[in-house]
């Protein structure tokens, strides 16, 4: 089963995200934070991380750097409802997947997944 990991500071963001993946048929965990994701990712294997960028204490973006350090080879959507020009670069120069607004719609979330999941990763990182 593909493991995804939500990194989000708002609850309902991550209980609606996880809800939704979890429907699609992944296995979903959801953490608060970039320090709690990187603790999780110590412990567990995942395939792929869907982050929000706009976070207190660590933001999407350092997250996305300490990440690539620790656990280089997972797959990263990074999701804002902040969405400029250059956070869209900066995450894209640091090897995020895709950048998607929030809201985010259903069918481009799904659609984002699948192709990452189409044969982008086959065992957890």
């Amino acid at each position: 089963m593909q493991k995804i990991l939500i990194v989000d500071d708002e609850e309902n963001a991550r209980i609606g995200l996880k809800k939704l993946l979890s429907q699609e048929g992944y296995q979903v965990d959801a953490v608060s934070n970039g320090f709690e994701a990187l603790e999780f990712l110590d412990r567990e294997s995942t395939h792929l991380v869907i982050t929000d960028i706009n976070m207190p204490e660590m933001n999407g973006l350092v997250f996305l750097r300490e990440l690539n350090r620790a656990h280089p080879t997972v797959n990263v959507i990074m999701v804002t409802a902040y969405g400029g020009v250059e956070s869209y670069l900066e995450a894209m120069n640091l090897g995020a997947f895709e950048y998607l607004n929030k809201p985010v719609k259903l069918d481009e979330l799904r659609a984002v997944v699948q192709r990452i999941f189409s044969g982008k990763l086959s065992q957890p990182h």
